[in-house]
């Protein structure tokens, strides 16, 4: 059965937040390709959402979401934090503020892990006892126990946990916005699912705004307290996972919501 997310706030709630992020008609188009990326896209995200996107390969999710790090630039329209244009802002800096998770983790293998976990604030020139602080703090967020983890290296780290050191990472210097492209594809399923819970009291504990890049319809369920649906480089819907499921507003979503239709028949035929 599809799983939601129990936090998944009403329209008013939504609407009475900041807007944090802003697609103002943004398109991106790469050499080679039959259609753009993203086509001109206008969106506003919320302050404190929890956004998952959601499609196939190649349907431009992780380009929405590189976008806005400023990771690729877009072609045409303009891309607001906060209510500033982020072409105006100094690229390393606007990176600095925000959180960045990839499935490859992208660890540094000749650093300890709390020295992976310091970067950002040691390149910061934090004093080092609110590094040290901030580092016990975070893995012991992540379900790390510093005394136990800190000292080793990635090579001596599970996939899990090393996912959750990059998580830790990502969130060293407070960042107000999370950019998270597919952190636990290449995850088993048992870790994938804590992961997934994880996740949600993280989030629901910092209140920052999270935008997750998945193509697991169940994961974007389970995870967003809104969902877009993407395909060829459009939004075809942007909705609470009850609207989506419950009214999907293109033949793409009703096929989706089809899909995950027919897997739940397979475990109940095999019960």
């Amino acid at each position: 059965m599809l799983q939601k997310n129990s936090m998944t706030p009403s329209n008013k709630e939504i609407e009475d937040k900041e807007t944090v992020i802003e697609f103002r008609n943004v398109s991106k188009h790469f050499p080679g390709s039959r259609f753009a990326a993203v086509n001109r896209l206008n969106l506003k995200i919320r302050e404190g959402e929890f956004i998952t996107i959601l499609g196939s390969s190649g349907c431009g999710k992780t380009t929405l979401l590189k976008l806005v790090n400023r990771l690729y630039e877009p072609d045409e329209g303009e891309i607001l934090l906060f209510g500033e244009p982020i072409h105006k802002k100094n690229p390393v800096e606007l990176r600095r503020g925000i959180g960045y998770v990839i499935q490859q983790i992208g660890l540094f293998p000749h650093m300890t892990i709390e020295e992976n976990v310091a970067v950002v604030p040691n390149l910061l020139k934090w004093e080092k006892k609110k590094v040290a602080n901030r580092v016990d703090e975070l893995l012991s967020l992540v379900g790390l126990d510093p005394d136990e983890y800190k000292k080793r290296y990635p090579s001596q780290l599970s996939g899990g946990q090393q996912q959750r050191v990059g998580l830790a990472r990502a969130l060293a210097v407070e960042p107000k916005i999370m950019l998270l492209d597919e952190p636990f594809g290449a995850l088993d399923a048992i870790t994938r699912t804590v992961l997934q819970e994880e996740l949600v009291k993280i989030h629901q504990g910092l209140q920052k705004t999270f935008l997750f890049v998945t193509h697991d319809i169940n994961e974007a369920i389970k995870l967003g307290s809104r969902v877009i649906v993407m395909n060829e480089g459009r939004i075809l819907q942007f909705a609470t996972p009850k609207e989506i499921v419950q009214n999907p507003k293109d033949p793409f979503v009703e096929q989706l919501i089809r899909s995950a239709r027919e897997q739940e028949k397979l475990w109940e035929e095999l019960l």
